[in-house]
């Protein structure tokens, strides 16, 4: 029987707070459930349904997840052998490699949605960190959009940022919104706080715009 394996992230682009990375595994027969159950790309499931079928996926499947806090994005982006694709395909196989020792079969189809322009280099440096080299790999953009069990790996994926988010303004009573560099709140967030918190990405252009100027208006003060 043919295990499918979906892999997707949240948290990608954010200058601030975590990526998260999920593997979720069914069987090949049951993806149908996951059709009845209208699973879907997270980015198309309003917030309230999100949170009821990340509910029912991880009382019911098996899953691994991952979260790559922003000092840990930065340390690798800091390293001259990674990238963010290849940080985000060797999480990607760590937590495909919990999963499969769960699982305990060769018989594995793995589907990941694909953040690189070169599909095959990014499907080989995964396939690469894998320790079972015989499960078949498929890459393809656009998979947590054309595949359900991909669907279900981004929907846990959001769920569990959303809620690290969450946290994180609780934790410090603080209100950056969503994050992205494109949000006006997180943009005005960034320019009055860069330097009073650790969850920014420093490694992000726009972190470093806004260290700039400062620094710019620093000197211009003398």
């Amino acid at each position: 029987m043919t295990i499918l394996i979906g892999i997707d992230e949240a948290g990608r682009g954010p200058v601030i707070g975590p990526m998260v990375m999920c593997a979720f595994a069914i069987d090949a027969e049951k993806e149908q459930n996951l059709v009845n159950l209208e699973v879907k790309d997270s980015k198309l499931i309003p917030p309230p349904q999100r949170a009821i079928l990340y509910d029912k996926l991880t009382e019911n499947y098996k899953f691994a997840i991952k979260v790559v806090e922003a000092k840990q994005v930065d340390d690798a982006l800091n390293d001259p052998e990674l990238n963010l694709n290849w940080l985000e395909a060797l999480t990607s196989a760590d937590i495909c490699n919990e999963l499969i020792k769960e699982l305990n079969t060769d018989d594995i189809k793995i589907i990941l949605d694909c953040p690189s322009t070169n599909i095959e280099a990014y499907r080989d440096y995964f396939k690469n960190k894998l320790e079972n080299k015989n499960v078949q790999v498929i890459a393809e953009h656009k998979a947590d959009f054309n595949y359900p069990v991909v669907s279900a790996a981004s929907i846990i994926a959001k769920v569990t940022r959303d809620r690290a988010i969450w946290h994180l303004k609780r934790e410090h009573n603080v209100d950056f919104g969503s994050g992205y560099p494109s949000d006006p709140k997180t943009k005005v967030f960034l320019e009055q706080n860069f330097d009073k918190y650790n969850f920014f990405r420093k490694t992000w252009a726009a972190y470093k715009n806004v260290v700039k100027k400062a620094t710019q208006k620093s000197l211009g003060e003398y």
